[in-house]
């Protein structure tokens, strides 16, 4: 899609130029569209070691696979496979928060401080004139910690990320280091992607209802829907079986060694990118969502409310949700999801009767737009 997600800044450095990659093990697949296919098998060719691709229509759910989901066993990916969703946690986050707001619990137009007074402040960022609408939209300005130079080094590139890799952070942490450094703009004024801001509404979720975000998660959205595959693991390190291995360069170019990146301490992601899922909990949820069982109208109408995105004409960005217009003209809601050895994407039509969802198990080379765009303009 035309926006990177889960993690940005560390994405921009991951997912470059894809050197060659390992043979392509044989698709697998339970029927579909030939070009979607066609579409993961391209990837597992440019580097990607392994993809796995749901949709969900009229017609039923078919599931197709490529490469591998272990480069030292050669094990072949599974279409039952549980991945880190990154970024794709943020539309869970909003759901949530929309929710409250129905409830009558908050607004959107209640300022941070109103929840967490005097959480953001620091270099020019403060909580009283940020809502948690910009917060949902991105329009908040607040600096995204990923981006900071420290953090980098620490969690993302080779040495730090095996020294740390089992670290935990708390919410208050990844906050703290966004506030290290000026907001991009003031509030309202201009739109920039900043995983700080997720945080930040995870945080609100919990004041509000005096329980984690992943407890309401659980309660309001993976209970009622059966996402048996979906969980937030907090702290916990390792991905629920069935799951394949997750791998990453740990470096800004996709040159050099490729490394397991499976294990790692989520919390670094927090209420930004945390989750793990499977393709087909991915597209139940995007199509109750956007068919209008999780959310009342008004709700749902304010999630698909969108600001431009600077630079990317063919997309949108509401609350927790994008809007993307593909070469065809078909419109797909969704969100994409990146962090270490994982990259995912999730959409569905407007109305909820066409959804995919998948996943490549390495981190470097993109492309999931490509996927999307031949299920739906086909090719």
């Amino acid at each position: 899609m035309a926006v990177r997600t889960a993690l940005a800044g560390i994405t921009a450095l991951l997912l470059s130029a894809a050197p060659a990659g390992p043979a392509v093990a044989a698709g697998r697949d339970t029927g579909g569209h030939p070009a979607t296919r066609r579409a993961i098998e391209a990837a597992v060719a440019a580097g990607v070691p392994g993809a796995t691709v749901t949709v969900r229509d009229t017609r039923g759910t078919w599931s197709a696979t490529a490469g591998v989901g272990d480069v030292v066993t050669g094990a072949p990916r599974s279409a039952a496979d549980r991945y880190r969703v990154g970024s794709i946690t943020k539309t869970f986050v909003a759901t949530v928060l929309l929710q409250l707001e129905a409830e009558g619990r908050l607004t959107l137009d209640d300022t941070v401080d109103t929840w967490l007074p005097g959480l953001l402040r620091g270099h020019g960022h403060d909580g009283r004139g940020i809502t948690v609408r910009q917060l949902l939209n991105h329009t908040s300005g607040v600096h995204d910690y990923t981006s900071d130079a420290d953090f980098v080094r620490t969690h993302f590139l080779r040495d730090g990320f095996f020294r740390h890799r089992h670290d935990t952070l708390s919410p208050r942490d990844l906050v703290e280091t966004a506030m290290r450094h000026e907001p991009y703009f003031a509030p309202g004024t201009s739109w920039r992607y900043s995983n700080t801001n997720y945080v930040v509404a995870g945080m609100v979720i919990g004041k509000v209802t005096g329980h984690a975000y992943a407890t309401e998660i659980e309660r309001r959205v993976i209970r009622p829907l059966r996402l048996t595959a979906t969980s937030l693991p907090g702290t916990r390190v390792t991905v629920p079986r069935p799951s394949g291995r997750a791998y990453s360069k740990l470096a800004p170019s996709a040159a050099g060694p490729t490394y397991d990146v499976t294990e790692l301490n989520p919390s670094i992601a927090s209420a930004a990118g945390e989750m793990i899922s499977d393709s087909a909990d991915l597209d139940r949820f995007f199509s109750a969502l956007l068919g209008g069982k999780l959310l009342p109208p008004r709700q749902l109408a304010e999630m698909r409310t969108t600001v431009r995105i600077d630079g990317s004409p063919g997309a949108r960005y509401g609350l927790g949700l994008m809007d993307t217009r593909l070469s065809c003209g078909v419109h797909v809601w969704g969100h994409d999801g990146g962090i270490h050895g994982s990259a995912s994407s999730a959409v569905t039509t407007a109305d909820g009767r066409h959804s995919l969802a998948l996943n490549f198990n390495g981190d470097w080379v993109g492309g999931t737009g490509a996927v999307t765009e031949r299920e739906f303009c086909g090719g």
